[in-house]
């Protein structure tokens, strides 16, 4: 896993499929998402490396149910004591409760989501044994009064989360970055591409000065013109 400061405050932790991101306050560490199942010691071993104690991670924001973002939740919150968070209508998959819906593949899709999942840990992750659910609009205890926005499509729990303070947005899924050509692009994957575009458009109106993404290395500054410009791109669906 490679470890990247984006900020003083935020760093990336990269996994062969997928990345989260740390952010610290002074009064302690939140994840936004947890990587896949088994990322706990590499997040706990990050966590040391830049010098805190893994007992500071206080929350884990998860941007959708995805295994490459939220397997790793529960394994770190029951080793750490973190609260673990989720959108309340992509919790019930977090939990284990229900079975996740398949994406729906645009045309090629198929054969690249095959090749991911191919590289991720078999088997159930650990379950959160609590999980608080949330809700658009609520405003969670970091970041200056980091804001939720929930982004439906890639999942219909998608969310983006808002730093206004210190002008930071994680898109999650919604939004990535190409590995071909380092372009901004709509997520791939997801349960309804019209919806998934409009969340994307959605989220660059924000006009955040740094982004990061659930896939792709972030965008460090002016990162709202490049995400409007990058969301013109797409014409409507028919």
């Amino acid at each position: 896993m490679d470890v990247v400061e984006i900020l003083p405050r935020l760093h990336l932790l990269r996994f062969p499929v997928g990345q989260a991101c740390l952010w610290r306050d002074d009064d302690g560490l939140t994840l936004v998402d947890s990587g896949p199942k088994g990322a706990g010691a590499a997040i706990t071993g990050a966590i040391r490396s830049l010098g805190h104690d893994p007992a500071e991670l206080r929350r884990i924001v998860l941007t959708h149910f995805h295994e490459d973002h939220a397997g790793g939740a529960g394994e770190l919150a029951r080793s750490c004591g973190a609260q673990v968070l989720a959108h309340r209508l992509d919790a019930p998959y977090v939990r284990g409760e229900a079975a996740p819906p398949p994406p729906r593949y645009e045309d090629g899709e198929q054969a690249l989501h095959a090749a991911a999942l191919a590289q991720l840990p078999e088997g159930d992750p650990v379950r959160p044994r609590r999980l608080t659910e949330l809700s658009d609009g609520d405003v969670l205890g970091f970041g200056g009064g980091a804001r939720v926005v929930h982004a439906p499509g890639h999942t219909d729990g998608s969310i983006g989360v808002h730093l206004p303070r210190y002008g930071v947005l994680f898109t999650g899924d919604t939004i990535a970055v190409s590995p071909v050509d380092g372009s901004v692009v709509l997520g791939v994957f997801g349960l309804d591409r019209a919806r998934t575009l409009a969340a994307f458009r959605q989220l660059a109106a924000l006009d955040p000065q740094v982004a990061c993404f659930g896939h792709g290395a972030p965008l460090t500054e002016r990162a709202g013109e490049t995400l409007r410009r990058a969301a013109a791109g797409y014409a409507p669906p028919a």
